[in-house]
């Protein structure tokens, strides 16, 4: 059976460096990371692997390499989102990932990739760097997140389940941390609020469904003119909040799906002469460090992000052990502050 396996792979292997134009040798030294293969060449093979749906070897690898105990954490950049490494959530998460694994006994490798290009995050599995990946965010991305779980890739991803989904997520619970953001507004009397963030992002797709089930519940209509699908960027979210308050379309509350994004917000609505929470209340989103020292102090939905590294880190080490690891949906809480009226 074992024979069977490594004739399969070493044919595969075969017909790839014959469409290529490559000896077999340069194949192997490409699909490891090999700084001796020309980075066009290696793209070439990479791409031809993937169409053959080739599978690196990991646990041979493991074998090889068994001190290997390098995990490392990727972090995504989008072109379109524009989420910075320096964002207060990324350096929570990769704070709480650090401490998870140092308490397992692991080494973290911190990267940053092209998130067009989700396939230079297996490198560091093919080239033996790290024996798993740890992916921060699904993005836009979820066809190719599937493509790297069909090659069997030990990796896993803080995000939220999709469906045919075929590789394992851990993530907060955003249609429920919707829900009760926008229920939280309702409950104060609001009736038109403002939803800031691109729902085109799983994650902000969820919490967007949230926002538009509480509306439903209460017998609020949506109004289009309500909702800024702005990404994760503080500069177009003040824009466009901005434009909002020019334009003269009433509202009374604004959700938005980043605590970032809500500090944006309440410093154009105080530009604007528009005070919080009397006039406007807002909610974010995640509970960074600093949503209670926010002025006023932020009303907010906590991620459970020390649990999260946690349960990332598990999930992973299981995926590695050749264990199947179903999606983890972790609960959220809603933080009341004095961004938002005080009942009672």
């Amino acid at each position: 059976m074992k024979s069977s396996a490594a004739e399969k792979k070493r044919l595969q292997m075969a017909d790839i460096a014959r469409l290529a134009g490559v000896s077999v040798s340069t194949v192997s030294r490409a699909l490891s990371g090999s700084p001796l293969v020309s980075r066009e060449t290696r793209e070439r093979v990479e791409e031809l692997a993937r169409s053959l749906d080739y599978a690196i070897n990991v646990g041979a690898q493991n074998l090889r390499l068994k001190n290997n105990r390098t995990i490392a954490v990727v972090i995504p950049y989008d072109k379109v989102s524009r989420q910075h490494i320096s964002d207060p959530f990324f350096l929570a998460m990769v704070g709480s990932l650090a401490d998870a694994l140092t308490e397992r006994g692991f080494d973290m490798l911190l990267s940053r990739v092209d998130a067009e290009s989700l396939d230079a995050a297996a490198r560091v599995i093919g080239s033996g760097v790290a024996i798993g990946v740890i992916l921060i965010g699904q993005w836009r991305h979820h066809d190719q997140l599937n493509r790297l779980a069909a090659r069997k890739l030990p990796f896993v991803v803080w995000g939220t389940q999709i469906a045919q989904q075929l590789y394992c997520t851990v993530g907060g619970d955003n249609q429920g941390g919707g829900l009760a953001a926008t229920r939280h507004l309702l409950g104060q009397g609001a009736r038109r609020i403002v939803f800031v963030g691109d729902h085109q992002l799983p994650e902000v797709e969820q919490r967007y469904q949230g926002y538009r089930d509480a509306l439903a519940a209460a017998g609020v209509a949506l109004d289009p003119a309500l909702v800024l699908p702005v990404p994760f960027d503080a500069d177009q979210a003040r824009a466009a909040v901005m434009q909002l308050c020019r334009s003269g379309t009433d509202f009374d509350a604004v959700f938005a799906c980043s605590d970032v994004l809500a500090a944006t917000t309440m410093q154009v609505l105080h530009q604007c002469g528009r005070a919080v929470p009397d006039e406007v209340g807002v909610v974010g989103y995640d509970d960074i460090s600093w949503a209670s020292h926010a002025s006023p102090p932020l009303t907010t939905v906590r991620q459970p992000i020390e649990r999260a590294g946690l349960e990332l880190v598990d999930a992973l080490l299981r995926i590695i052990d050749g264990e199947t690891v179903p999606p983890r949906t972790l609960p959220v809480e809603l933080v009341v502050r004095a961004s938002t009226r005080q009942r009672g």
